[in-house]
């Protein structure tokens, strides 16, 4: 799922790049495809041709993912895992490890979440459907709308029958290819689901939690996303990575770290490149 830093994004690519392994780029509707063109000249690199405008915290931006994975199913192409990325990840372990880890949990899915009794996240979380929000449309007036109707109307109920899961981490995925295929099953028998979650709020951090959770392949899904994130509690986003961080990054057992940008800090990157990927001390 890319916006801006192509060239950020094309490393992270080659870093990755593996005979076994395919890329897809999601690039934001609203972004001009021109910088980004250069990286289908890669190997196994392929762009979404369903595209999605995304905007921050909207559920635009869940439908562009599973959009994406309906695009690719329909290749009817074999694979084993799809693992959701950000042009803003990378890897931290080196490639044939990450090939290696997959391969020995084939069926398997890796998502993070906390349960809805969980108080510390779904406290405040809850809003993210309770209340309206129209942070995909586009008119005049409209966070004042959304005020007033918000303060008239009752909360809303969630329209399934089903225990929420998620947390800030459980956007970023590994799922199996069952999960795949259900998710975008599912969606197409809930058009009253999917008409609820338009008026969301940062649905990516619960919404295909919550479906996985609840579905046949629940005791198939650990409770590890695999990434690598920084957080300070009084921010809405992960912390940016930086040189400072490298020991903590090396240190860890996961796969993926977030979130890079090479124009705040591009050494750290380097870093990980020559002293991790390369297997040099």
């Amino acid at each position: 799922m890319a916006y801006k830093n192509p060239m950020q994004l094309g490393l992270m690519i080659e870093a990755m790049a593996h005979p076994e392994f395919d890329f897809y780029i999601h690039l934001d509707k609203k972004i001009n495809i021109a910088n980004f063109q250069y990286l289908q000249h890669l190997p196994n690199v392929y762009f979404i041709a369903n595209r999605t405008v995304c905007n921050w915290g909207g559920f635009q931006f869940v439908q562009a993912i599973l959009r994406s994975l309906e695009e690719i199913l329909h290749k009817n192409i074999s694979y084993d895992f799809y693992n959701l990325l950000s042009a803003q990840d990378y890897p931290i372990k080196p490639i044939e490890v990450i090939a290696d880890f997959y391969r020995q949990n084939i069926g398997k899915s890796f998502v993070s979440y906390d349960m809805e009794a969980n108080e510390n996240w779904w406290s405040h979380a809850r809003s993210r459907f309770e209340s309206y929000h129209f942070t995909d449309f586009k008119f005049r007036g409209k966070y004042l709308l959304q005020r007033a109707i918000n303060h008239v109307l009752p909360k809303r109920k969630f329209p399934l029958p089903a225990k929420l899961y998620g947390t800030c981490i459980s956007s970023w995925w590994s799922i199996s290819s069952e999960c795949a295929a259900y998710l975008t099953s599912y969606i197409k028998d809930q058009p009253q689901l999917m008409r609820f979650m338009k008026y969301t709020w940062a649905a990516d951090e619960f919404f295909i939690a919550t479906l996985l959770m609840d579905s046949p392949y629940k005791d198939t899904i650990v409770n590890d996303n695999l990434r690598f994130i920084t957080w300070d509690e009084n921010l809405p986003n992960p912390l940016i990575l930086k040189s400072a961080d490298f020991a903590g990054i090396r240190s860890s057992e996961k796969l993926f770290a977030r979130k890079f940008d090479i124009d705040i800090d591009a050494e750290i990157l380097s870093q990980i490149n020559e002293k991790i990927l390369t297997n040099v001390l």
